[in-house]
Formats: C-alpha cells, structure tokens, sequence
C-alpha cells in the first residue's frame, strides 16, 4: 500500500491582509489548518524543552509567578536588544517549524494548509513545502484595517507593516494569490477556486 504523503500549501500575507478570513473559509471545507502562531505558544508551554532552554539562557525573570513564558518581560527585552532577539529565536524558531512539519506529516486530509505570518522572512527553512499561497492586499486597505482593528494611530500602524517583508518579498515567493480587497463573497470564491485546485494536485500526487 502507498504511503499517504500530505499535500502541503503554506499560507502567508502582511498584518492585516485578512490571512484569519482565508484560514477560516478554507476550514468550512474541512482543510484543516496549522497555525505558527498556535506552534509559537506551544513550544514555550510549561514543562516544555523550549521554556527551560528560554529559562537557562534568560534566567528566572523571564519566567512568571506561574513559572509561565513573562510575555511582557520577553517583549521589551527583545526589542531592546538584537542579541536577545535573536537567542529566543534561535530556541523558538527550530522548535515552531518542526511542531508545524510533524503536523503536516501526519495529516489525514488530501491536503492541509500551515499558516506562517512570516514565511517570506524564513522561506529557506520551508522548502518542504508543495504551493505557496499568498494573501496580498494594497498598502492604504492594510494601513486602515490596522488602524481599525487594533484601534491605533496611522504612524505606529505605518511602523508595524513596514517592519515585515515587503510585498514584493512575499508576492516574489508565491505560487498562488488572492487580492483581498473586494467583499466576503469574492473572497469566498476565490477560496473555493482554490481548494478545488489544491484538492486536485494532491489527488493527482
């Protein structure tokens, strides 16, 4: 008997593309979906190796009163310094991209979709992957929905995209695209369009 190898589509866009939307709509038809952002709170939950790696290179204080990851401590600590940034990535990163391989691996579905909000930064790790899927939107749509959803002003909103990849980095790796920029129910068509795609290359495998 063949040996069930999963059809893997990675998904990525900048904030406020409207990535959530997609994961959801493609979910309605049964994908199931691995999220980084999921993997990220996972590795670093207590009693894991990645917290007593964060715990042996930080020490107890970035640990809470629970003996939980101190978010808030973490954060200003790793936006003040560059090389504290880049030692929890070093522990988190190698740990978040195997958390998401085993789960694709072991995917029952025709295909599943990996939800990786900074995919365009770390491409080299994802090769493994079948299609990339690009959820692009323009600048000024991206700005205002941040500025909406996040309630803050347009110059910390400007700040936040322009720290990520550009678009071009991101539409440079991409093998499919969906514009949002139109209403629900384009969006829905193109994620059915899609999934009727998906659905047939991973057939065909």
């Amino acid at each position: 008997m063949k040996a069930h190898k999963p059809f893997v589509v990675a998904l990525t866009g900048g904030i406020a593309a409207g990535k959530s939307a997609v994961t959801r709509l493609f979910e309605a038809h049964g994908v199931a979906i691995y999220d980084a952002d999921i993997a990220a709170r996972a590795v670093v939950a207590p009693g894991s190796e990645g917290l007593q790696a964060i715990a042996e290179a930080f020490g107890p204080e970035a640990l809470d009163a629970q003996g939980q990851l101190d978010r808030a401590a973490m954060r200003r600590l790793v936006f003040a310094d560059d090389l504290a940034r880049r030692t929890l990535e070093g522990i988190t990163h190698p740990r978040i991209r195997q958390w998401l391989h085993d789960r694709a691996l072991a995917d029952r579905g025709p295909y599943c979709l990996l939800a990786i909000p900074l995919l365009a930064e770390n491409m080299a790790h994802y090769r493994w992957v079948d299609r990339v899927l690009v959820v692009d939107a323009p600048y000024a749509v991206r700005l205002e929905r941040l500025v909406r959803r996040d309630g803050i002003d347009a110059e910390l909103a400007q700040r936040m995209l322009d720290r990520q990849a550009s678009r071009e980095q991101r539409l440079a790796i991409a093998d499919d695209v969906i514009e949002n920029d139109k209403d629900e129910a384009a969006l829905a068509a193109e994620v059915e369009r899609l999934h009727g795609i998906y659905s047939e290359l991973a057939r065909r495998r």
